[in-house]
């Protein structure tokens, strides 16, 4: 088997606590900052070199390490950096592309350098940690990757895809034990890159990172962002795809997650045979990330199997629990850890429309956030359809039972969560037309989606029997305006009836725990880009804050009209994507 060697990292191999920053060989186009020995981490305590590594302000004693994928699998064998077919292998070695113009530090969340990367958040403010973040260093112990896969886009067989302007920087086990996988994206040409230029913009970057944060603290599964910097390096993109190319300003963001293997990552080697290849990336998946399913049963690739479909549809009836419209759901984007990852054209949906479709891209509305289950269904079945040679015809047969009562799952999750959204207890047979009938409902009126629940939750039950409705809560103003909302609100106060030992104030406390008031508007995103587009980072710092505490009312967030009606200029915003003169792609390679 073919393993790559990297002497100039051997090269490179450092012990002494109080060395700095070490010049890597000519040859490498990148920087050590790492005390580390070459494959050493930080340890699950946070210690090493005979000191504690927790809290540090500076990059000196922390490690990163790529040996737990280095070793584990076959490496593309050729290392020069240029757009190619790859066999064999699961990654490529390619460093990142530093920007040749001054780079500035964005934004970066205090949560993800302090309690994941074990860092204190004045590392921010060192020129190490800049270079680190944009690409122009890379920490000693860890080798550049970008990750090979395929994909099935729009429905239809894309073939190699991949990282084409990713690069995986390195594995952190933080104190708590959790292993973490940084990313940059945005960070140059790799051999995936096909004809792209490597490169995100500041407009599809500040969205991805203020996304991915926002959807943490709304308790969905997601990829983490840890900062984003910009540069004044020219990027060229015809945006709208009418021919009408600009120039935007570069951007990079490090994201995390605990694994950025996905769906795609297992249908290129089925497609391409290599089925031991793909034998031993299962292995490796089951044992690192699935500890409840031993790794030498022999039906281990079966259970996998369940426990994807089972966390996929749990998934996506969390989008749809708050208005979540992925955008561009291949099965290149979703991830095997059932995450939310590659945040490209996606959209909060203001007014209610099953039909709603955040990508302009989508012309026939594949993805609109009404078939996002359906697409769930479509890309478990390519999953299904990438294990089958490893399955033998029990297993087969099992399978295809499994992702059956996907449909089931779906639906007895997307209840749950509505029927928590409406401050129902228990279980009643007729607490799915009720949902139904309320969503019916809202799209007749196309009422605010987010403000319509969370008005249900802090209107008081004697105000809704006597339909006095407060001026201030205009989206339940809006729905009331239906002929039948009177008989919705009849049928809602019953129901409310039978929740035992439950009263009003506890039925609005459980409600707006789980009804944000605030969420990532489109309208919002645009905002705070126009401003960083000027260099004031301001209101992406604002919306940051704003979107740590989702389910509070906040003053700064009231002041800025985050829980009004949507301006004027917002309706039917849609995002383009930012990947040069490919249409179908997304935001996410």
């Amino acid at each position: 088997m073919l393993r790559l060697r990297v002497p100039w990292a051997v090269a490179c191999f450092v012990w002494a606590c109080g060395v700095g920053c070490v010049d890597l060989d000519p040859l490498c186009p990148s920087w050590g900052l790492c005390r580390a020995p070459l494959g050493v981490n930080a340890s699950p305590l946070g210690q090493g070199c005979g000191e504690t590594w927790w809290g540090a302000a500076g990059l000196g004693a922390w490690g990163l390490s790529s040996a737990s994928l280095v070793d584990s699998f076959p490496i593309d064998p050729i290392q020069e950096n240029y757009v190619r077919s790859v066999r064999n292998c699961i990654f490529s070695v390619v460093y990142p592309t530093p920007f040749k113009s001054k780079v500035l530090l964005v934004a970066v969340s205090k949560d993800v350098i302090e309690n994941i990367l074990d860092l204190h958040i004045s590392v921010q403010g060192t020129s190490d940690f800049l270079q680190f973040v944009s690409g122009g260093k890379v920490i000693l112990g860890s080798v550049p990757l970008a990750h090979r896969y395929g994909g099935h886009q729009f429905g239809s067989w894309a073939g190699q895809l991949g990282d084409g302007r990713a690069h995986l920087i390195g594995v952190y086990t933080n104190r708590h034990g959790e292993r973490w996988e940084l990313q940059l994206k945005g960070s140059g040409k790799t051999p995936y890159s096909r004809n792209g230029d490597g490169r995100a913009v500041l407009r599809s970057s500040v969205r991805e990172f203020l996304c991915s944060e926002a959807m943490h603290y709304l308790g969905i599964p997601t990829s983490r962002a840890a900062s984003i910097v910009v540069s004044d390096d020219e990027v060229w993109r015809d945006q709208f795809y009418n021919g009408n190319i600009k120039k935007e300003r570069g951007a990079i963001v490090l994201r995390l997650a605990k694994s950025w293997f996905r769906i795609g990552s297992l249908e290129i080697l089925a497609h391409s045979g290599e089925l031991d290849l793909q034998r031993r990336l299962l292995d490796f998946i089951i044992q690192e990330h699935f500890p409840l399913i031993a790794v030498n049963d022999s039906d281990r690739y079966l259970e996998f199997f369940s426990t994807v479909v089972s966390e996929t549809a749990n998934l996506i009836a969390l989008w749809m629990s708050v208005g979540f419209a992925h955008g561009v759901c291949n099965t290149d984007n979703f991830s095997l850890l059932s995450i939310t990852i590659d945040y490209g054209p996606f959209g909060f949906m203001d007014s209610y429309d099953p039909n709603f479709v955040p990508n302009t891209s989508d012309d026939e509305g594949r993805y609109k956030i009404g078939n996002q289950a359906n697409v769930g269904l479509f890309n478990l079945n390519k999953l299904l359809q990438a294990l089958k040679p490893l399955l033998d015809p029990r297993q087969k047969q099992l399978a295809s039972q499994i992702l059956e009562g996907y449909g089931q799952r779906y639906y007895t999750r997307f209840t749950e969560l509505f029927r928590a959204k409406l401050g129902l207890l228990g279980d009643d047979e007729d607490d799915n037309y009720l949902i139904a009938f309320l969503l019916k409902l809202m799209e007749d009126r196309r009422a605010d989606f987010t403000m319509t629940f969370r008005e249900l939750s802090e209107i008081t039950e004697d105000q809704l029997k006597e339909l006095r409705i407060p001026e201030e809560f205009w989206a339940l103003q809006d729905l009331g305006k239906h002929k039948l909302f009177s008989e919705w609100v009849a049928m809602y106060l019953l129901r409310l009836e039978h929740n035992k030992g439950d009263t009003d104030i506890k039925r609005r406390r459980r409600m707006t725990a789980v009804n944000p008031r605030y969420v990532l508007r489109n309208w919002m995103a645009e905002s705070a880009v126009q401003k960083a587009n000027l260099n004031d980072f301001s209101e992406v710092h604002l919306l940051q804050q704003i979107l740590q505490n989702p389910f509070r009312r906040q003053k700064a967030a009231e002041k800025a009209g985050y829980s009004l009606r949507p301006p004027a200029w917002a309706k039917d915003l849609k995002q383009y994507t930012a990947w040069p003169h490919i249409p179908c792609e997304d935001e996410g390679h």
